[in-house]
């Protein structure tokens, strides 16, 4: 059976709202045509007609964050210890030591689209939701999570959309043995401004990015900003998602990909 990929990052690029504007990735493009200035230093007395075409090369110069684009977050994004529920507190682990074997295992898509935006994710949910695609999850098996949010990428209101994964939510997975989740939505907690609002009312800062610091207790990853979650099944497809290798870093870029193949899955 021919093997099927589905493309589940979205692309670094100028223009399109991906991320607070403040935050947004930046860059630069140098074409064929003005590249020469680059290129004579090296060639001392060359002359851009004596290029083919008269062409140099293309390069680009890009300024990010490691949480630009779909990238891989490290538990040391999310504090600076981990596993103590555990038994043994352990310093987070950043993005280069990240187990390679997290990052290529069978994928688990729960659709939490019809979820309002704002909405903390529970424990019961999930449960109601496993329940639902007929699943019991394995040690491992990488976790999406589909919000509204992958439907309003790039417009105005990206940032703010979609549910988010609660503390309790995000330690059912884990206490099952998951390692690495992820979301279409800009952040595995609810949007800020929706937290923002109950945090106002209430003044608890337990509810500031729960499910993030889930990571104090079990250390695990999770992938922000994929795409295309809508065209996966529940189940029946492996997830590759190998971040940059950054020394020391929160996080890394990763080109997540759903794999079918059924020779695959039969000898995994």
């Amino acid at each position: 059976m021919p093997r099927k990929f589905v493309d589940l990052s979205i692309f670094l690029e100028n223009d399109v709202l991906s991320d607070p504007p403040a935050f947004a990735p930046k860059i630069q493009y140098f074409t064929h045509d003005n590249t020469f200035e680059q290129i004579e230093p090296f060639f001392p007395g060359l002359k851009k007609e004596d290029l083919p075409d008269g062409e140099g090369w293309a390069v680009e110069l890009v300024q990010l964050s490691t949480h630009n684009g779909t990238h891989l977050d490290a538990p040391y994004h999310f504090h600076s210890t981990m596993d103590k529920a555990l038994g043994e507190k352990k310093p987070a682990i950043a993005i280069h030591d990240v187990p390679l074997e997290w990052c290529f295992q069978p994928g688990v898509k729960l659709d939490f689209r019809h979820f309002a935006d704002g909405y903390v994710v529970t424990a019961a949910d999930v449960e109601a939701e496993l329940k639902r695609i007929n699943h019991t999850l394995s040690p491992l098996e990488i976790v999406v999570v589909n919000t509204r949010a992958g439907s309003r990428y790039g417009n105005p209101d990206y940032v703010s959309a979609g549910a988010g994964m609660g503390y309790e939510a995000t330690m059912y997975l884990l206490e099952r043995g998951v390692r690495l989740t992820g979301t279409d939505a800009w952040s595995w907690d609810a949007p800020f401004v929706h937290t923002a609002k109950k945090y106002g009312e209430t003044h608890d800062a337990s509810l500031i990015w729960e499910g993030h610091k889930a990571g104090r207790d079990i250390g695990y990853c999770h992938i922000e900003k994929l795409h295309n979650l809508e065209v996966l099944p529940p189940t029946g497809f492996f997830i590759s998602c190998f971040p940059h290798k950054i020394r020391g870093a929160s996080a890394g870029w990763t080109r997540a990909v759903a794999i079918f193949d059924d020779a695959l899955m039969a000898s995994v």
